[in-house]
């Protein structure tokens, strides 16, 4: 029996097959699919393997914070949550906004995206009065609890939150993923926050069963340790789960991918939620001192950040000019040197390794470094100086 594919999760299929097992859609007809092989599953989006897939950016659903591409038809659910201060009291727990938001191709979340909210934890264990805050218990709005790995938190905190109903779960890889710290290390840089603290990130892949389908998921986390300065708090960072029947992950790995990479934050909402935490943690002095400072920090944040966009992109352009100046003066068999003289640059033959100037511009080449044209006196002139390379950008 010849074995197809679903052009929607790429499940082998028997070709009489009418309801995909995995992403439960619905394949069109035999006889339209033999005309029309394009043609995607009833009430899917339009992207299909035969036709790659076409993204979309949306924002963040409930504030805007950021956009990202998602394909086409795709749902988002969830998104930037907070603490209501007129019913709970300010706590390190509820300082910064949290995200808990899906990427879902349909309403199961059958392939999908997800980014966990950050939850702050306590590690106690050093601390004189650790006795009066056992394990689980709440201290200043945190969760004590003993500092964990990244790959442990993973898979006793985050893969049990998500999938309570998840059956016959297994580990089958793990890794460490120090590049996760790397790239968080720059963000945070580009924003003007220091990182001081100690990371520890791991990549963890699950296979189970839920709602009778087989998954394969991989979850990725950064463990931030403020360590004992910081009150012992720590915190998991970039909490990201990405999920697709095990037949197909394969093919929807890329697309997973894509979306986490694609977030574009929207710089006003980042500048506000800076301001916001900063002041928060200060407890609001009054309300009128922490609406001014709230603005003032929120500009400096925007100048920042236009600043490093700005230098970004001279930089960018800087390189890219040299690359070009380079292409064409070797089709002309060009180089550019620096007159020791005036110490601007000027163009010469690149047919030899080594070139002299003298004072009124005449020009001396040869490829061996003894060769001085002040010895013997070339056109009776003593004022020969040998004339460098121009340094490129950026060296």
């Amino acid at each position: 029996m010849k074995i197809s594919k679903c052009p929607a999760c790429g499940a082998p299929l028997p070709p009489e097959t009418m309801q995909c097992p995995y992403c439960q859609n619905y394949l069109q007809p035999d006889a339209s699919r033999e005309q029309k092989p394009e043609m995607h599953l009833h009430g899917a989006s339009e992207t299909t393997e035969a036709h790659g897939f076409a993204f979309e950016r949306r924002p963040e659903p409930n504030e805007q914070a950021f956009t990202i591409a998602v394909p086409h038809g795709w749902i988002l659910e969830g998104g930037i949550m907070r603490a209501d201060f007129t019913r709970q009291m300010i706590n390190a727990q509820f300082i910064e906004a949290k995200l808990d938001l899906s990427a879902k191709r349909d309403a199961q979340g059958t392939v999908m995206l997800r980014w966990g909210p950050e939850i702050k934890y306590c590690d106690t264990r050093m601390m004189p009065a650790a006795f009066m805050f056992p394990q689980g218990s709440n201290y200043a709005g945190m969760i004590v609890w003993p500092v964990m790995s990244a790959a442990d938190f993973i898979i006793h905190n985050v893969f049990p939150w998500a999938h309570p109903q998840a059956q016959n779960a297994r580990v089958i890889e793990q890794r460490a993923e120090p590049a996760l710290i790397d790239r968080y290390r720059r963000n945070m840089a580009n924003l003007g926050i220091p990182t001081n603290a100690q990371y520890d990130a791991a990549e963890v892949a699950f296979s189970y069963q839920e709602n009778n389908l087989l998954f394969t998921e991989k979850i990725h986390v950064i463990i931030e340790n403020m360590g004992p300065m910081a009150g012992s708090m720590w915190s998991n960072k970039d909490t990201v789960l990405m999920r697709a029947p095990t037949e197909a992950f394969t093919t929807w790995e890329a697309v997973l991918k894509h979306i986490e990479s694609s977030g574009q934050l929207n710089p006003r909402w980042l500048a506000h939620e800076i301001a916001s935490q900063e002041m928060l943690s200060r407890q609001f002095r009054n309300a009128q001192q922490a609406q001014q400072a709230r603005d003032q920090r929120m500009l400096e944040i925007l100048n920042h950040m236009q600043q490093v966009d700005r230098e970004i992109t001279e930089h960018r352009a800087r390189t890219n000019a040299e690359i070009m100046n380079d292409t064409y003066l070797t089709l002309m068999e060009q180089e550019e040197y620096v007159n020791p003289y005036t110490n601007e640059p000027e163009t010469g033959s690149n047919q030899w390794q080594y070139r002299w100037v003298s004072e009124d511009g005449a020009e001396f080449y040869t490829d061996r470094e003894e060769d001085d044209p002040n010895i013997p006196g070339v056109m009776n002139k003593a004022d020969w100086k040998r004339t460098p390379v121009r340094k490129r950008f950026p060296q």
